[in-house]
């Protein structure tokens, strides 16, 4: 979201800095979040809790703001800690000149968390390793403002809650308390401790510690809304996949896909709705991401199940029910509802970021959730999904097909359009969606109604799978849909490509006057092994995409750097996306180009390797050439689903592995695993029969693949 202050002069926007810091989006890099969806912490790297976004967040709401632990006037030095897992951390620190008599430090302080759905665990414990006995006051000081989300992230501050001591008995002292509205937040020490100070928020203990001995006081914060979560998190025991493991002759592909799948699974949320009238149990989906993020978002969800299908399609199955069961029935201008529609995301109220900019508790803003819905459930169907399950959903995909046919037409021009017709919403509807993504090589940005490349191909790709599933299942309209994706491709084909010196390309996009927009972007990815463009196209952009303008080394651009207005720390008009090049090396593949997509991927296993395995969702567009590590998108969300669940969609790539089970076989040609040979992969499923694969380092391939499905090179 855009921070800065708009002033017109003769030569277009200027930008000129806010004059209260505090409203300026919150920076993330240097923090370390620990996630048990709808519930994380975000803390500093001395594990702090102390301003900025930093807190204990519970379904959009700030439980914590403030947490911090100190020991009178002794300076707390930070030794080390982090991440262990996805919903844990520890943080170790020294307290300098307590109780030293050599050089070397005496008496250390160990912080350890862990975040589960609802409920924050802090343990703090002091140990003295010196020979002298060391006596200290430790004081918590804890504080909320029980912010909403979209305040916090608007860099809006707001006034603290006054806190108030309740006992167990009900007598006051024991614990802290805030609430406001439907939230409450409790606050419980254990010992209890020597002093307690409410409102202010603050603990203290009185220690006395012998050589060798050790203390320690136990937090426990929980956090709830009256009328319980909107999405709560999904049963712990509940995983909707096998635990992939990877063993490969690079290590940081296997902690890429460790972590990947860590921080996936602790993103699981449960639609509540699914307990009423399903019987294969709840229905799971992921959260976009923390923090900005963790909710149901259509796209996202659709993305990141559809990039896990190797895992099993479990995760698909429940992804497409939960918005099926939202889909758009009536046409509502004020959330942009249409009948057919998959929606674009689900708060618990209305977001109000500006006077000018506000998003519906239910809000059906985007352009591509639609197709996408279609082909995950194609995809799913291939993969194995049960066709019981396949057959339920079909109602739904002749409703979404519908609203393809129906938008398209309404264009005028035969392409899927978007446009904020609330004049409050998502200028761009399109995963690309701030206000300065869409824009024309010169640097102009595109009027609306715009008609992004991608949304045809995803178009495209829908039509064709929803035929295959129609067909499949005895219901009409088949040949139709078919016919309808290839006057698609030759309206695409006559209207999108533009040229340069290089060569031709197709658009970004078509302006609301169906001119191309024609700047050079990552979009190209998302065209390719859709069946929208033929062998010759397909060539064309492989070469552009590897090329040095989009390919930084360390992932795609989501703007070329040859182009007017780029910016290697822009949103979306420079900055590189994981998931985006993920989709990138699996379209290079599918489309026949194995050897361009290599280098695509090993630039993600670089940047892996620099964030510690866990992927944020954009980093900074600098590129290999500035140094061997990228550096940070500051308010990227870390971890986020698609991000995620890039690394087994390369990992698929790079195998060369797909399935048809209707069909009966499975493929597996590696593309470009000779890199990463030895290996071995266990935890795959097809038909949620396990699958395991290991590829020889003389490039000697062996499958263990479910009974009754064909193994099949190519």
């Amino acid at each position: 979201m855009d921070t800065t202050v708009k002033a017109q002069d003769t030569n277009g926007p200027v930008s000129t800095p806010t004059s209260v810091a505090a409203d300026l989006q919150p920076f993330l890099h240097d923090a370390v979040v620990t996630l048990y969806a709808p519930s994380f912490v975000i803390s500093r790297a001395d594990g702090q809790l102390d301003g900025g976004a930093d807190g204990f967040y519970h379904g959009d709401g700030r439980a914590l703001s403030h947490l911090t632990v100190a020991v009178g006037s002794i300076a707390l030095a930070p030794v080390g800690g982090g991440l262990r897992g996805a919903d844990r951390a520890d943080f170790r620190a020294i307290l300098r000149g307590l109780g030293e008599v050599t050089p070397d430090p005496a008496v250390a302080l160990n912080r350890r968390r862990t975040v589960a759905s609802g409920r924050l665990e802090e343990s703090v414990e002091v140990t003295n390793a010196g020979t002298r006995r060391v006596g200290f006051r430790l004081t918590v000081t804890a504080g909320t403002d029980l912010a909403p989300m979209e305040r916090v992230k608007s860099g809006h501050v707001l006034d603290p809650v006054p806190a108030r001591a309740d006992g167990a008995d009900g007598a006051g002292g024991g614990d802290l308390v805030w609430s406001r509205d439907d939230f409450a937040v409790r606050l419980v020490s254990e010992p209890a401790p020597d002093t307690l100070e409410a409102p202010e928020g603050r603990l203290s203990y009185d220690v006395e510690l012998d050589p060798g001995a050790s203390w320690t006081v136990a937090l426990r914060c929980t956090a709830a809304y009256a009328d319980g979560d909107q999405f709560p998190a999904a049963p712990a025991d509940a995983v909707p996949w096998r635990g992939p493991a990877l063993r490969s002759a690079d290590r940081r592909f296997d902690q890429w896909l460790d972590q990947s799948v860590a921080d996936a699974d602790r993103l699981r949320l449960m639609d509540p709705r699914s307990a009423k009238g399903h019987t294969g149990g709840v229905d799971q989906f992921l959260a976009a991401g923390a923090p900005w993020f963790l909710t149901l978002f259509g796209r996202d969800a659709l993305w990141a199940a559809r990039m896990l299908l190797p895992l099993g399609t479990e995760l698909a199955a429940g992804t497409l029910r939960t918005l099926a069961r939202r889909q758009g029935a009536v046409a509502d201008p004020a959330t942009e509802e249409q009948p057919g529609k998959i929606l674009h995301e689900v708060r618990r109220g209305t977001q109000n970021f500006t006077d000018t900019f506000a998003v519906p508790p239910v809000y059906y803003g985007t352009v591509d959730a639609t197709p996408l819905w279609i082909t995950l459930l194609h995809d799913a169907w291939r993969w194995g999904l049960a066709p019981e399950q396949v057959e339920q959903l079909l109602p739904h995909t002749e409703s979404a097909l519908a609203w393809l046919r129906d938008q398209a037409a309404a264009a005028g021009d035969g392409f899927l359009r978007y446009i904020d017709r609330t004049g409050r919403g998502l200028a761009n509807q399109g995963w690309k969606d701030s206000g300065d993504a869409i824009r024309h090589r010169d640097g102009r940005l595109a009027d609306p109604p715009i008609a992004l490349c991608e949304v045809q191909a995803y178009a495209y790709e829908a039509a064709r799978g929803g035929a295959a599933l129609l067909r499949a299942f005895g219901r009409p309209g088949a040949d139709a849909w078919e016919e309808w994706a290839e006057g698609l491709a030759a309206r695409f084909r006559k209207r999108f490509w533009v040229e340069d010196a290089r060569g031709p390309y197709p658009a970004v996009a078509l302006d609301r006057d169906s001119r191309p927009v024609d700047s050079v972007t990552s979009g190209f990815g998302h065209l390719l092994g859709t069946g929208l463009l033929n062998q010759e196209e397909s060539a064309a952009l492989a070469a552009r995409l590897t090329g040095p303008g989009l390919d930084s080394g360390h992932g795609l651009r989501t703007l070329s750097s040859d182009s007017v207005g780029f910016n290697p720390y822009g949103y979306h008009i420079g900055s590189i996306w994981p998931h985006d090049t993920a989709i990138a090396v699996h379209g290079l593949v599918r489309a026949g180009f194995p050897d361009a997509a290599a280098p695509l991927a090993a630039g993600l296993l670089t940047a892996s390797a620099g964030f510690a395995g866990r992927l944020p969702e954009l980093f900074a567009g600098h590129g290999a050439a500035a140094g061997p590590h990228p550096a940070p998108y500051p308010a990227s969300c870390r971890p986020q689903a698609w991000a995620a669940a890039s690394s087994v969609l390369v990992l698929r790539s790079a195998l060369g592995l797909d399935a048809d089970v209707p069909g009966g076989t499975v493929t597996v040609a590696p593309a470009f695993a000779a890199a990463y040979a030895p290996l071995t992969v266990t935890g795959l499923q097809v038909g949620g029969v396990p699958l395991d694969i290991t590829l020889a380092a003389d490039g000697a391939v062996d499958v263990t693949a479910p009974e009754g499905l064909t193994v099949v090179p190519a």
